[in-house]
């Protein structure tokens, strides 16, 4: 008799479909697993013996084979610990093995007999949900697996409840997604003293999704005002919430179920690596980029990263999706981000200041910024030097305007976008590209008179061109202009980066 039961591989932010495949045949008592499947895998044998011994059951004396089909399909993680225990007992004749066709198994299982969360629960109930099928899962993920909608989600807290539950002793109680966190506002512009033209930078940010560079001394305000962009922009749509805990689920770092309406913003010291910036690892685990998924990703100290792992971002930064290539998998994951990023003009910091410059300068400043690539540099549209704040400026009152009053104007060119791209993939203005973009985002004929002379004078890419009116879309939108004029152009020439990185 060979008893079967479903369960999941993640590959990226997809869960194929995998059988548990177990057979019980006369011979000398071995136990075997086999199907491409990682350590964890090979190991969750002696994690199924035991937890089976837990719960007064003693495997048979006979040749034991659990085969995990496709077989040429990388199977990773210990979520495969209760798929291969439930078929086990199955073939064993201890529970219906006709009951269990009916769902998805994922859990880790330990030597008591308990059930651990394993990370992806979120994934597994979308694919069972797909497939007309429930869930059976850790008790500690019910709420997150909830989430997924119509799918009949049996939560454990062990294999002996689980058992009982289905035997009709005890049944257990559906569980009931997660609660929903609003968004918690930290800092705010009034914070902020003086840095108008920075301000208004962020603001523009933030209503078309732009990415942006802050340069300028230390103790100027730009890890300040980035760490205030999360408060002005508008929270997640729930179509966006679950998107951004679906990545989240994948990593394991959706606690409790509990599903954020708040952007993400992800700041990763300058020392991280390449696999832990864009995601990858022996187990392709999603990187920071995919993290900040939806968000905001700050980069502060921008070139004390390493170059190669800056210029990885590069082609996140244009399609929006991250592409890990390993030899026995190809893994996607989005990465749809806000780069935010910050950086001195020199390794002093205080580049133009007579006072505080060190005796290098401009050498020193040559030096320190050709650390970041201009191709990098190019796809940053929004670039603003951020001046020292003086003694009169600190001495000021608060500014009047806030972060609320900025995030109403955000939320108001943000509705705009919407109901323009109602009918494209496209959330922002940052995203509109090709023919699209043209038809939105053409300027008056003294705006585009100003754009080709500045195109020409500023050596400007196609890239650059295209940024510059993405970002003169938003100023408009901003403005409640239907139409794109030299003032707009104008303004969204200012934050053009003016001089090659070399």
């Amino acid at each position: 008799m060979v008893a079967t039961v479903s369960t999941v591989a993640y590959l990226g932010l997809e869960a194929r479909r995998v059988e548990v495949q177990c057979q019980l045949v006369p011979g000398l008592p071995n136990f075997i697993v086999v199907g491409l499947g990682d350590k964890a895998v090979t190991e969750s044998k002696e994690r199924v013996r035991n937890a089976i011994a837990a719960i007064g059951l003693s495997l048979p004396p006979k040749r034991i084979t659990v085969n995990l089909s496709p077989a040429d399909l990388p199977k990773e993680g210990s979520h495969y610990d209760l798929p291969i225990a439930l078929a086990l007992l199955g073939a064993m004749g201890v529970i219906d093995a006709e009951t269990l066709s009916g769902y998805v198994v994922v859990g880790e299982l330990g030597l008591d007999g308990r059930i651990a969360p394993s990370p992806g629960v979120l994934l597994a109930a979308l694919h069972a949900g797909e497939q007309g099928l429930g869930l059976i899962c850790p008790a500690a993920q019910g709420s997150e697996a909830a989430w997924a909608g119509h799918v009949e989600v049996v939560a454990a807290p062990g294999l002996l409840p689980l058992l009982n539950h289905f035997k009709g002793t005890a049944m257990l109680s559906a569980p009931y997604p997660g609660e929903v966190e609003a968004p918690v506002r930290t800092a705010d512009l009034r914070q902020v003293k003086g840095q108008e033209t920075a301000k208004r930078a962020l603001e523009i940010a933030a209503a078309g999704g732009h990415n942006m560079l802050m340069a300028g001394p230390p103790g100027a305000g730009k890890s300040l005002m980035a760490s205030c962009l999360p408060g002005i922009l508008p929270e997640l749509s729930p179509a966006e919430a679950l998107e951004v805990s679906m990545v989240a689920s994948v990593a394991g770092t959706l606690d409790g179920g509990r599903i954020s309406r708040a952007r993400p913003f992800r700041a990763p010291h300058h020392s991280a690596s390449m696999a832990a910036l864009v995601g990858g690892g022996l187990r392709v685990k999603p990187g920071e980029v995919s993290l900040a998924h939806l968000g905001v990703l700050f980069l502060d100290e921008l070139p004390e990263f390493q170059r190669a792992v800056l210029d990885s971002l590069r082609q996140p930064l244009e399609t929006g999706t991250v592409s890990v290539a390993r030899a026995n998998a190809h893994v996607t994951f989005p990465a749809r981000v806000q780069l935010i990023a910050a950086m001195n003009p020199c390794r002093c910091g205080h580049l133009g200041d007579p006072a505080l410059a060190c005796a290098r300068a401009p050498r020193c400043a040559s030096d320190y910024q050709a650390k970041v690539s201009g191709p990098l540099l190019d796809r940053i549209d929004l670039h603003v030097d951020v001046n020292a704040v003086t003694a009169a400026d600190l001495v000021l009152p608060p500014p009047a305007e806030g972060s609320e009053q900025v995030a109403a104007r955000v939320a108001a060119a943000r509705a705009i976008q919407t109901a323009r791209y109602a009918d494209h993939a496209i959330r922002t203005n940052a995203e509109v590209d090709g023919d699209l973009l043209e038809t939105v985002a053409t300027p008056d004929e003294p705006g585009r008179q100003l754009l080709a002379q500045a195109a020409g004078a500023m050596r400007m890419s196609a890239r650059g061109y295209t940024r510059v009116l993405r970002v003169a879309r938003t100023i408009a939108d901003l403005s409640g202009s239907e139409n794109i004029g030299r003032v707009h152009i104008a303004e969204a020439l200012s934050y053009r980066r003016r001089a090659p990185v070399n």
